[in-house]
């Protein structure tokens, strides 16, 4: 009998510091080929691949001028949604994913979020497959002043927080979106430019405590939110499912 080969999850790393950080390692934990490409090398369609990420990126969804892959981008993100496969996409990626299929993206609006901030799924996150087994309210890492500010008709809002009316979104059944960072830890912080925190009002040392003060519950909630994303992609993928993930303790 010949081996099933493990699902690929393709990762479109838009700008160099904004990387995929503890996703791969988990997902190659949980039985999946992770394969990160650079921007500039994002292919049109997910030909060859069993799910599709899209990471962050200081830039709006249609900065062509900035970023000149992100009509290909829109393209991959387009047929993805249309082919069923399954769909991450987070910060920039979630602003792909709500303006290629009729939402609105606004830079510079509201309020920014940075570092540890809380956020309040909604009602309709409770029988979301990508949430299943979280709590409430989780902290994770935000590092966004850009905001979805319209979804498209039909899109299912999952997560809200008091800054940013739109945190999660689905769209049909295989394609979410979520503006925080699941895949970044608080060591994320490290890399910030304290400089231009200060300037905006922020200090990042009391940024850093926050976020060192929520990373255990913060990570074993974004594993929980990986592994499910994991386990919906063996499915559309046929492979075996209900596989075991250990996200270090008994989530609340």
């Amino acid at each position: 009998m010949t081996p099933q080969r493990s699902p690929r999850v393709l990762v479109i790393q838009n700008a160099e510091r904004s990387g995929p950080g503890r996703l791969p390692g988990w997902w190659e934990e949980m039985g999946l080929q992770v394969v990160v490409v650079p921007g500039a090398e994002t292919p049109a369609t997910p030909e060859g691949f069993d799910a599709v990420v899209l990471l962050g990126g200081g830039f709006l969804p249609d900065d062509d001028r900035h970023a000149p892959w992100l009509p290909v981008e829109r393209a991959l993100t387009r047929r993805a949604v249309a082919d069923g496969v399954p769909l991450l996409g987070i910060c920039l990626g979630a602003q792909v994913l709500a303006a290629v299929t009729g939402g609105t993206v606004r830079g510079d609006h509201g309020r920014p979020e940075r570092g540890s901030c809380a956020v309040s799924l909604r009602p309709e996150a409770e029988t979301d497959v990508l949430f299943a087994g979280l709590p409430r309210e989780i902290r994770v890492i935000q590092n966004h002043r850009d905001q979805i500010t319209e979804l498209p008709p039909g899109v299912v809002r999952l997560a809200e927080s008091e800054a940013c009316p739109v945190q999660a979104f689905r769209v049909g059944e295989r394609a979410w979106g979520v503006q925080f960072h699941p895949e970044a830890g608080a060591d994320r912080l490290d890399h910030w430019d304290e400089a231009a925190l200060a300037d905006a009002g922020l200090d990042l040392r009391a940024l850093r405590a926050e976020a060192e003060k929520a990373e255990p519950q913060s990570a074993r909630n974004a594993k929980r939110l990986a592994a499910n994303f994991a386990e919906l992609v063996r499915r559309a993928a046929g492979g075996p499912s209900d596989r075991l993930v250990d996200v270090g303790g008994d989530l609340p």
